[in-house]
C-alpha cells in the first residue's frame, strides 16, 4: 500500500514561562528497520499513567485552546509548585500514549510475519497516526479482534495479572485493591474469581460498590461510610490479606490499610507483641489519583512496608518466561477476563479541546475514552 510522506502525532510540552502546551508536530513516514514494524495506529486509550505525562502538574481547570485543525494547541498555566516539580521536562516536546492497536502497514525482513496483522503495541508515542517500534513491543492480536478490543491490552491487562503474580511471588494469599470498580480493578476481579484468590474491594460510593456486587464481588468496602475502618478490618480478617496495591498514592489510605491488616492480625489468640504482628503487610503505591502527600500514621508493629510499584519494573523483574505466558492470557481472554468498555471515541484534534479535557481528565469511574487517530483532524 502507498504511506503518505508524513504523518501526525501529538506532543505535550511545559514552557519556561509556566505554561503546559499539547500540540501537533508533523514527522516524516520512517522505513522500519530489519526488526521493527510500522503500525498504523487506528486505537489508543486515555489512561490516567497517560495524563500523568499530558498534564502533568498543571491547573487543568484553566485548561484554553487555541486555533483549528492541525494549529489546535492546548494550553494552562503550571503554578510556580508545579514548574519546580517539572524542572527536568521544561522545554522538551514529550510523545504521549502508552499503549495501542493497529495494522502493520511496514515491516522489516525480519519481521514479515506481521506484515498486515493487527496488533497491540506498548512502547509509548501511541497518539500518532503512525507508529514505528520494534517487533518483539507488538502482541498478535486474533483473527476475531478489533483495534477497539487491542487498544487497552497492555496496561490494565497486565498490571492486573502482574498484582496476582506478585501476592504469590511475596508469598502471600490475598489482596487489597482501591480505586476497585475502575476497568483494572474489574479486571482485577475477573482474575481473582477465575484464580480462586480472594480480594477486598476499597471503592468511594454505593454506585460503586454495586458495580462491584453485580459482578460477584464478595468483599467491597466504601471508604465514605463511617464504618469504613471496621468493614475494611472485617474483610481483611475474613481473606487474610496482607498485600494491597492502592491506586490514589496520597493522604491517608495507604496507612487505613496497615492498620486495619495490623487490627485483623491482633484477633488471631495468641498473636499478640509488643512489635506487633509477625506476618509481613505490605502495601504498594502504583497511582496518583490523590496528589497529596501520602501520611503514616504508624501504629501497625514492625512488619510492614510501604513502597511503590511501577508495571515495567516488575515485568523486568519476572522475566520473559512470566511476561509471555501473562500476554497469551491476555489475548485468549481479550473480549471477556480483560473487556474494556468505551464511552467515548475521539480524533486526535478532539483530545486538545478544552471541553473534552475537562471530562476525561475527570477519571470518572464509568467514563473511558479512546483515541482514534485516523479520524479526521
Amino acid at each position: 500500500m502507498s504511506l503518505p510522506k508524513t504523518y501526525l502525532q501529538l506532543l505535550s510540552k511545559v514552557t519556561e514561562d509556566g505554561e503546559l502546551q499539547m500540540h501537533f508536530a508533523e514527522k516524516e513516514m520512517p522505513t522500519p528497520g530489519p526488526d521493527e514494524v510500522l503500525v498504523r495506529v487506528e486505537a489508543a486509550p486515555i489512561n490516567p499513567s497517560d495524563q500523568g505525562v499530558m498534564f502533568g502538574w498543571s491547573s487543568m481547570d484553566k485548561a484554553t485552546t487555541t486555533g483549528t485543525g492541525t494549529d489546535t494547541v492546548l494550553k494552562a498555566p503550571v503554578s510556580g509548585h508545579g514548574m519546580k516539580v517539572m524542572k527536568a521536562r521544561v522545554g522538551q516536546d514529550l510523545p504521549i500514549g502508552n499503549e495501542g492497536s493497529g495494522t502493520v502497514v511496514a515491516a522489516g525482513e525480519n519481521a514479515q510475519a506481521l506484515m498486515g496483522k493487527l496488533v497491540g503495541v506498548m512502547g509509548g508515542e501511541m497518539y500518532s497516526q503512525y507508529r514505528l517500534i520494534k517487533a518483539i513491543m507488538c502482541m498478535p492480536l486474533g483473527p476475531d479482534h478489533t483495534a477497539k478490543d487491542g487498544a487497552a491490552c497492555f496496561v490494565n491487562p497486565l498490571t492486573a495479572l502482574s498484582m496476582v503474580e506478585t501476592m504469590r511471588l511475596e508469598g502471600h494469599t490475598a489482596l487489597v485493591h482501591t480505586a476497585a470498580a475502575s476497568n483494572l480493578g474489574q479486571m482485577l476481579n475477573r482474575i481473582c474469581q477465575a484464580d480462586g484468590v480472594q480480594l477486598v474491594n476499597v471503592v468511594r460510593s454505593a454506585e460503586q460498590e454495586k458495580i462491584l456486587r453485580d459482578m460477584g464481588a464478595t468483599y467491597v468496602v466504601d471508604s465514605s461510610k463511617d464504618s469504613f475502618l471496621a468493614d475494611l478490618t472485617d474483610a481483611i480478617h475474613e481473606t487474610g490479606a496482607t498485600l494491597a496495591f492502592d491506586a490514589t498514592g496520597g493522604g491517608r489510605l495507604a496507612s487505613d490499610i496497615l492498620s486495619a491488616m495490623e487490627a485483623a492480625a491482633a484477633r488471631t489468640p495468641g498473636a499478640y507483641s509488643i512489635y506487633g504482628s509477625v506476618k509481613h503487610k505490605q502495601v504498594y503505591l502504583y497511582g496518583g489519583l490523590n496528589t497529596s502527600e501520602t501520611t503514616l500514621t504508624r501504629g501497625y508493629g514492625m512488619a510492614w512496608g510501604v513502597g511503590g510499584w511501577l508495571l515495567p519494573n516488575f515485568l523486568a523483574r519476572v522475566g520473559q518466561e512470566v511476561a509471555g505466558r501473562m500476554r497469551a492470557r491476555v489475548v485468549k481472554e481479550l473480549t471477556t477476563t480483560f473487556v474494556n468498555e468505551y464511552t467515548d471515541e475521539i480524533s486526535l484534534s478532539d483530545a486538545l479541546q478544552a471541553d473534552v479535557v475537562a471530562r476525561y481528565n475527570a477519571k470518572k469511574t464509568g467514563e473511558k475514552f479512546l483515541i482514534n487517530p485516523q479520524l479526521p483532524i
